[in-house]
């Protein structure tokens, strides 16, 4: 469950309050009026699971099926991939990058997440072994006014 932008699960419910275990072992006490009176999301009513999503970013040259067998390879590898979800789909453009979605199914929030982290450094480290020149960046065109000789020419630099 999440609740005020922390995410646990319920360790102990009283007539007084609800205790949530946060997941980094901390204890948030709630009142129950709480409960019922604000929204919250509620992650395992009947099931833990839960989709999860990691976006890339790289240059319109990447090739996208290349990627999509890499995220099932990397994901058929892990025991945090509960089987039911892989895929990945470009979805947005913008003038700089395009967006690339990998989904996946996991059986926990806690799964889930350290399945989302694995997902995010492997892909990554495909992208710079495999397609280096694919992966974004910035395009600035610099003009040399006034200085004879010397031409516009643009110049790439890596984001970030």
């Amino acid at each position: 469950m999440v609740i005020q932008g922390e995410w646990g699960r319920i360790e102990e419910i009283t007539s007084t309050y609800v205790v949530v275990r946060i997941w980094d072992e901390r204890r948030l006490v709630v009142p129950l009026s709480f409960f019922i009176e604000q929204p919250f999301e509620n992650w395992t009513r009947r099931t833990g699971d839960l989709l999860g999503t990691v976006f890339l970013y790289t240059d319109y040259s990447v090739p996208v099926e290349p990627l999509r067998a890499e995220l099932l390879l990397l994901v058929q590898e892990s025991p945090l991939w509960d089987k039911r979800v892989c895929g990945l789909q470009v979805t947005n453009l913008t003038d700089r990058s395009m967006e690339l979605r990998c989904l996946m199914s996991s059986s926990g929030s806690s799964q889930l997440f350290d399945l989302r982290c694995l997902v995010r450094e492997k892909m990554v480290e495909f992208l710079r072994e495999t397609y280096p020149h694919a992966l974004p960046t910035l395009r600035i065109e610099m003009q040399n006014k006034g200085v004879p000789g010397r031409e516009t020419a643009p110049a790439a630099a890596p984001l970030g």
